[in-house]
């Protein structure tokens, strides 16, 4: 493709039914700021509608389950609170012009038992425990083992992501993402690294792969695939994971899902900070782009000329920035004037209170 005909990161693209101004997408970004039941406040409101210069913000990971979480101060989607909390974010990005999708999210294994119901062991595909520790809201500690989930129980997991797609839909959103990446529990049953069932969803690629599609046929049925994402870290290492065929893994499920008609698959591209903790290069959107038929979102360490240059070639049709989106609530306009950035505070990412959230200065 000549540069003349390439797209560009200000060139506006529809993903499905969700038409963007620009391809310069928010990804989406823990920043432990929810109030208290895991309740969105006026402060988020604030934060993302800061941003809604963005062809799309994608929210940041949400639970779909009392169970789902891992994190302290992370928002929910499961409670009437929790949607009236959303609603007044999504009211305030769209009355700034702004659209804006929710990220389902469950941690499964990636918890403690302070974050569960009744201090119980966090649930899995399987009773691996991760390496490495958690922040308990009050001190760190080691990741336990979790329990597996009976296969009577899946329906179950799925019948939350169910009401969690529900409950988006009410909360004003204008699609949903699912999360099904950097080792929370759809990668979990995903890999074989972490899924070593023998009943009908483990083994062979094609059980592997089971709940991630009947999780997607779930929100669908919510949503219309036409506004259901979905994100995948296919060469990441970040909570302890890893395959032994990531190509044949991920190329499986995303052959599978191209036959759905999705807004869009969401995959991440490894950076060399994640090649430097183990990270596998060579598998990531480029590599995966022959499986997939649709439209592809990237994230994972774009720079403008390197975003341009990934749309240009063609593997992918959007970027999505997560740092410099959180430093820069005018990131499109910067990028577009060739502006300097606001440099990030990384003290500040999980911190409560304003500081570092909703005072970094526009242009």
């Amino acid at each position: 493709m000549n540069s003349a005909t390439s797209p560009s990161l200000f060139d506006p693209v529809s993903l499905g039914a969700l038409t963007l101004p620009n391809r310069v997408l928010m990804a989406p970004l823990t920043r432990c700021r929810a109030e208290a039941g895991n309740v969105p406040g006026p402060m988020m409101a604030e934060y993302y509608a800061q941003r809604a210069s963005a062809g799309l913000i994608i929210a940041e990971a949400t639970s779909v389950s009392p169970r789902g979480f891992g994190y302290p101060s992370t928002p929910g989607i499961f409670t009437d609170a929790q949607v009236a909390g959303w609603r007044r974010v999504t009211d305030a990005v769209h009355a700034a012009g702004g659209r804006m999708v929710l990220q389902l999210w469950h941690v499964g294994r990636i918890s403690h038992p302070d974050f569960q119901p009744n201090g119980e062991l966090p649930v899995a595909p399987s009773a691996l425990k991760p390496r490495g520790q958690v922040f308990t809201g009050s001190a760190m500690a080691d990741y336990v083992t979790p329990r597996a989930l009976e296969i009577s129980e899946i329906p179950g997991v799925i019948a939350e992501y169910l009401h969690g797609a529900t409950f988006a839909r009410q909360a004003g959103f204008d699609g949903v993402e699912i999360h099904n990446a950097n080792g929370y529990l759809l990668d979990q049953f995903l890999r074989d690294g972490t899924n070593q069932r023998t009943d009908g969803y483990g083994g062979s690629v094609a059980n592997r792969a089971r709940l991630t599609l009947e999780v997607t046929e779930a929100v669908i049925s919510v949503w219309g695939a036409d506004r259901v994402g979905i994100r995948f870290s296919p060469g990441g290492v970040f909570n302890d994971m890893h395959d032994s065929n990531p190509i044949e893994t991920f190329g499986h499920v995303l052959r599978e899902l191209s036959r759905r008609n999705l807004a869009y698959a969401h995959i991440t591209q490894v950076t060399a900070q994640d090649i430097a903790h183990g990270a596998q290069g060579g598998v990531g959107p480029k590599e995966l782009r022959p499986y997939y038929g649709g439209s592809i979102v990237s994230a994972g360490g774009f720079t403008g000329d390197s975003g341009n240059q990934a749309l240009a070639e063609g593997w992918a049709n959007a970027i999505a920035f997560g740092v410099p989106f959180l430093a820069n609530p005018d990131l499109p306009a910067r990028l577009r004037q060739n502006a300097a950035l606001n440099p990030p505070d990384e003290s500040t990412f999980y911190t409560p209170g304003p500081k570092g959230y909703t005072d970094y200065p526009a242009l």
